[in-house]
């Protein structure tokens, strides 16, 4: 299971949300904004009809295969009418989605990991970087994007539905040859389901009409810990709270996530000149108190 690697092209899915009461298509057409409750139980049953009545070429997939299989998607017709459904083989997240009104709607992910890349301790967390090739479909088959050589996405970039998907992937392991080419092998292959609340929901974007669920084939090649703010601690472990969400850890309250914040306390000083003065490899606390000193303003 090998793939050669070239030089990467930096696509990103901005996700984006408006909370008018109308947006606009790509046709410049009026879409009313409908309620994320409502709209993700409509998206459930799409998708749950869906898992139910189609399956996938899993026998393609046994542990001791090392070759790039791809993933192929069929209904529970005919000779695949025996087959597993989908709905046997995914396993779901909620992921919650704050609404206008600051209220959050738990919005239903399914994964499924057809191979498991051989780094288990690399998954990707949803602030890291990840190397992969993906295929994007609506539930009718629709391809709206394909990506056969792989390239880097930040996960604080994409639809909410794809970095939560990934970090459920295990990427390979790689080696440069001596032409400077790299070789992946052993990495994650599998599945992503998302309701439209996850994906671009009221924005219709190119062949992706607006409140589509979305499907997505990936192969996650490799992964990078990011460190977005530049301050000496990964994204990841800007995370107080320890619930896995840095997004929603936002120390001075300036309404920027830590992890973006170069000054999390709001002191005047600098979080990388507060870390670890004493270079010991642990955040400094000063006056004892529990609270380091980067996240302590007195």
């Amino acid at each position: 299971m090998k793939i050669t690697s070239f030089a990467p092209i930096i696509l990103l899915f901005i996700f984006v949300l408006s909370f008018n009461a109308c947006k606009k298509d790509d046709e410049g057409e009026e879409v009313e904004l409908r309620d994320h409750t409502e709209q993700e139980l409509t998206d459930e049953q799409l998708l749950l009809a869906f898992l139910q009545t189609h399956t996938y070429n899993y026998e393609d997939f046994p542990p001791e295969n090392e070759e790039h299989v791809a993933i192929i998607i069929d209904s529970l017709a005919g000779d695949l009418a025996n087959k597993t459904p989908l709905i046997d083989l995914v396993q779901s997240i909620e992921v919650p989605v704050n609404t206008a009104n600051d209220i959050a709607v738990n919005h239903t992910l399914y994964h499924l990991v057809a191979r498991q890349g051989d780094r288990l301790e690399s998954k990707p967390s949803i602030v890291d970087s990840v190397y992969l090739s993906y295929t994007g479909k609506l539930l009718d088959g629709t391809q709206f994007d394909q990506m056969i050589n792989p390239i880097w996405f930040d996960n604080t970039r994409v639809i909410r539905g794809f970095s939560y998907g990934l970090q459920n992937f295990a990427p390979g392991t790689f080696e440069q040859s001596q032409n400077g080419t790299i070789n992946f092998s052993g990495y994650g292959q599998g599945l992503i389901f998302m309701p439209s609340g996850l994906g671009y929901f009221a924005s219709s974007q190119g062949q992706i009409p607006a409140y589509s669920p979305l499907m997505f084939e990936v192969s996650v090649y490799t992964t990078n810990q990011s460190d977005h703010d530049g301050d000496g601690i990964l994204s990841i472990n800007e995370d107080p709270d320890g619930d896995g969400n840095p997004y929603n850890d936002d120390t001075d309250q300036d309404g920027t996530p830590n992890f973006l914040d170069s000054d999390d306390d709001g002191d005047g000083i600098l979080t990388i000149n507060e870390y670890d003065n004493d270079q010991d490899g642990q955040a400094d606390d000063d006056d004892n108190d529990g609270t380091p000193n980067y996240l302590d303003n007195n």
